[in-house]
């Protein structure tokens, strides 16, 4: 995947964005997003969440539990949220590293990983003022052809 830059102006252009990209998503993808508090990052997830066929009104910020898993759609969803820790490995929150490799994992506050896993989408989210938002995608580190899990 190339790197790109796009612009929204809504909450709604931001799903749609999100719901496009979660059509490329593969089993055992990761996406790690980046963004301040209130950029957008659970807007994202939700649309992520309507792209593979989930109901994006079960979505909801999993600071408390730090992952949640949604099921039913195209590909299972698993959501992180890394806010309440300094720095961690995936490995280290309660990931089931099966259940991970069959679906997609998006990992918000992924600036919180010691180490980013090879391969994964990297969407930096910035909050430009009003409603809009610069939202880079980008895929980090080597990706050797196959798709790489947590």
């Amino acid at each position: 995947m190339a790197d790109t830059t796009h612009l929204t102006t809504s909450e709604a252009e931001t799903r749609d964005l999100a719901r496009t990209l979660a059509a490329s998503l593969a089993a055992g993808d990761i996406v790690l997003l980046h963004g301040d508090l209130g950029a957008g990052k659970t807007v994202f997830v939700k649309g992520l969440a309507e792209g593979l066929g989930l109901t994006a009104a079960e979505v909801t910020s999993p600071t408390f539990t730090l992952v949640h898993e949604y099921a039913g759609g195209r590909l299972p969803l698993v959501h992180l949220d890394l806010y309440r820790l300094e720095r961690t490995e995936l490995d280290d929150v309660g990931l089931d590293p099966d259940v991970a490799a069959r679906g997609a994992v998006v990992v918000e506050w992924a600036e919180r990983l010691v180490h980013v896993p090879p391969g994964s989408l990297v969407v930096d989210i910035r909050d430009a003022g009003d409603d809009r938002r610069e939202i880079r995608v980008r895929r980090r580190a080597p990706h050797g052809g196959g798709r790489h899990g947590p």
